[in-house]
């Protein structure tokens, strides 16, 4: 920076930084967004779901307290969609069926034998279409 007579020159341009968070359209509304709106004219329906990845023209993004109250024109329908607050977390029988995908996979000399037409059954497994199984459920 230069010095003036007056003190050190400022830049035209303020350097304050612009927040990443997006913040609820609601006017006078400050809070970070949850939620976008979405209105289908055609089907007279207002869609409500998760904060999209980037702010759309036509798209409104609303705070938890707004996406909560939020109430459409008489006649419209809204629609909410599930709210994923968060990656979702694999189930047991999601990695269950991972771990069981990953054992066929490491048995390559098992799988050419099946091609031959000395096919293993499992007891578990119902009923096959390509590489998917329909499996009973260990209950029954």
């Amino acid at each position: 920076m230069r010095e003036s007579r007056r003190g050190p020159l400022k830049s035209a341009v303020p350097s304050n930084v612009v927040s990443p968070v997006r913040r609820c359209s609601r006017t006078a509304c400050g809070r970070p967004a949850v939620a976008t709106l979405t209105y289908v004219y055609a089907d007279s329906t207002a869609v409500l779901g998760p904060l999209a990845t980037y702010a759309e023209p036509h798209c409104y993004d609303l705070c938890a307290e707004h996406s909560e109250r939020l109430t459409a024109p008489r006649g419209w329908e809204v629609v909410r969609l599930a709210d994923a607050s968060g990656p979702a977390r694999p189930s047991g029988d999601d990695l269950e069926a991972l771990a069981n995908a990953v054992r066929e996979a490491a048995r390559p000399q098992e799988r050419a034998a099946e091609g031959g037409g000395t096919r293993r059954t499992d007891p578990m497994e119902v009923a096959r279409r390509g590489h998917l199984r329909v499996l009973r459920s260990p209950e029954s």
